[in-house]
């Protein structure tokens, strides 16, 4: 082999033992940083499993929560619902105890102003009689 060969060879070994001992030092910097990004992965859990406990504990109160305010509109609609259907029950019994009495008190102001009615359709016709009386009596002769 001539020198210039052996030049060469050696350039291309001592660029592939330069490209080895890169590639080991970048297997080692990635190594470093998956074991540092795994104590960070650690530490964010062990920070955030509170967060997590804690934002379990805030649903379970709210699903908790919503359920008794539902119960509490249904109990108030069942309350307003038996409210309107007594009051209208009220009113009905109401209606019915004043709606006689009305009919009867109405009938007796009938018979009232009937009786009225006839008494001065009596007293017109007697007045009628004597005015006639008179008249009849001027006529006489």
């Amino acid at each position: 082999m001539t020198t210039k060969a052996e030049i060469l060879l050696g350039v291309i070994a001592l660029a592939t033992l330069t490209i080895a001992i890169v590639q080991v030092g970048i297997i080692v910097a990635a190594g470093m940083l998956a074991r540092r990004l795994a104590r960070l992965t650690d530490q964010v859990e062990r920070e955030i499993a509170p967060l997590f406990g804690h934002l379990n504990a805030i649903g379970r109160d709210a699903a908790r929560a919503t359920a008794l305010a539902s119960a509490q509109v249904d109990r108030a609609d069942k309350l307003f619902a038996d409210l309107a259907a007594r009051v209208e029950q009220t009113l009905n019994t109401l209606q019915g105890s004043l709606a006689a009495p009305a009919r009867e008190g109405r009938a007796l102001l009938s018979a009232w102003r009937a009786g009225f009615q006839v008494l001065r359709d009596l007293r017109q016709n007697a007045r009628a009689r004597q005015g006639r009386g008179e008249d009849e009596d001027a006529l006489f002769i």
